[in-house]
């Protein structure tokens, strides 16, 4: 079977690209998929004038997990995909804050990583460098303003999709197929379903947990 590849961009800090995160797992898990990670900063892109970029803080909501994800995705990819898929759940389900090196550490023990995997990580400068890489190809080549993106073989990027729950089984295969077609048309670059005033409330409950992290 000829496995397809897409690069998938997230900021664990964003609910949105956990959901479509969860989602492409389950189409990986039934179809067979190649995921390559990548990371782009939502606190650097909605950066305020006069505030420290994320790569001059000590600690960064998004950019301090990601910097551990690029130090893992150098040992494999499979292990930055571990390391995301923990850090998503424990953010956006458990409503935990991953960026706290106690939580962080706790989190790479779910992975079988030490707590020195941590430390070593956020010592060196290098991880700031490849985090900021990733951003900056994302905004240049893609002109991203958010995640989730998924990159498709022919180079054509898409924002999401946006969907909250994330579907499974056949629904999550259908959603696929509707977003690998999607990438095959030029100019096509929108569809959008207005959120009524039930739709809001359902995703304010599911992303509780994520609020309860962020306060």
């Amino acid at each position: 079977m000829n496995v397809q590849h897409i690069d998938f961009y997230f900021d664990p800090r964003c609910p949105w690209a956990y959901q479509t995160s969860v989602w492409i797992r389950e189409v990986r898990k039934l179809r067979g998929l190649d995921i390559s990670w990548k990371f782009f900063s939502l606190e650097e892109i909605n950066l305020v004038e006069g505030k420290k970029h994320p790569w001059e803080r000590e600690v960064a909501y998004g950019w301090t997990p990601m910097r551990v994800a690029a130090w893992l995705r150098r040992i494999s990819m499979t292990k930055c995909d571990e390391w995301y898929e923990v850090v998503g759940h424990a953010h956006h389900v458990e409503g935990l804050r991953p960026y706290e090196r106690e939580v962080g550490v706790e989190l790479l023990s779910r992975i079988g990583e030490p707590a020195s995997t941590w430390d070593a990580a956020l010592a060196d400068p290098t991880t700031h460098d490849d985090v900021r890489a990733d951003h900056e190809h994302a905004v240049s080549e893609y002109a991203a303003f958010g995640v989730p993106i998924l990159v498709f073989p022919n180079n054509r990027a898409i924002f999401g999709p946006v969907v909250v729950p994330a579907p499974t089984g056949e629904n999550a295969l259908r959603l696929w197929d509707l977003a690998d077609s999607y990438s095959s048309f030029p100019g096509l670059f929108e569809f959008k379903t207005p959120k009524t005033k039930r739709d809001k409330q359902d995703i304010v409950q599911i992303f509780a947990p994520t609020g309860r992290a962020s306060q």
